[in-house]
């Protein structure tokens, strides 16, 4: 929330209380020249009239909102969602890189090769904790927009995939921590490729993508389909529906 009337509404009420002070100081002045006895006034000083506290949420209905938009690129395994907010990234916009390749590489250097397949619980966990710092993080970012590669439901609609109960504050986290938009990008056998982070088929893709859909609509939000186009009309594509 900007607070640009702030600073105004305290200039104006300290420079009418500054001036008041002064005309009252000159009208004492003159008034000691005939009666010495008076005390002099004491110099004004503007902070100390600020005796209560100001709350600013009492002045809310008066500041400028600016809108976060906190916005979702989603999809599963090789959908193109990493090279879209590569794309994005290079055209000045805020993003956040997915946070399980730093949790893969991670475990790996403490001897774990899959951590998510030995101990899917606690990746899971790790990805809930990276995630939540993610839009904690990107709901103090000065900028307007900020784009996150995947959200913190992804975290429960892999465990939805895998067949594994979570605990309960997997659900309460996503219910806390609500995002603006949501895109979704389809599988795409054309351009699937796996690597030493990305161990599912492209049939298992396909059930992921298919989960993410389902948990996501589950928790109340709107998917928006990016069509399978070239990397420049796809970003269009999602610029233009956030500017609707």
């Amino acid at each position: 929330m900007a607070v640009e009337i702030l600073p105004f509404f305290f200039r104006e009420i300290t420079s009418h209380l500054y001036y008041f002070h002064r005309s009252s100081v000159n009208f004492v002045c003159n008034v000691q020249q005939e009666l010495p006895f008076l005390k002099k006034p004491k110099p004004f000083v503007p902070k100390k009239i600020f005796k209560i506290p100001i709350h600013l949420s009492k002045f809310a209905p008066y500041f400028k909102k600016v809108a976060k938009e906190i916005v979702l690129i989603i999809g599963g395994p090789g959908s193109g969602k990493t090279t879209v907010i590569e794309g994005l990234t290079e055209k000045g916009y805020v993003c956040y890189p997915e946070v399980s390749r730093e949790v893969i590489h991670e475990a790996r250097k403490q001897g774990i090769e899959q951590l998510f397949l030995e101990k899917p619980l606690l990746f899971s966990e790790l990805l809930l904790e990276g995630r939540k710092k993610q839009f904690h993080s990107a709901v103090n970012e000065e900028n307007e927009i900020v784009f996150i590669d995947r959200g913190i439901p992804d975290v429960l609609a892999y465990m939805h995939y895998i067949g594994d109960a979570y605990p309960a504050f997997f659900d309460e986290a996503c219910r806390e921590h609500k995002y603006s938009r949501i895109f979704i990008l389809p599988p795409w056998e054309e351009i699937y490729t796996s690597d030493d982070a990305r161990y599912e088929t492209y049939e298992q893709a396909i059930l992921i993508h298919q989960h993410l859909i389902e948990t996501y609509e589950n928790y109340g939000y709107s998917l928006t389909e990016v069509p399978k186009d070239t990397l420049e009309n796809r970003i269009n594509f999602i610029l233009e529906n956030l500017s609707k």
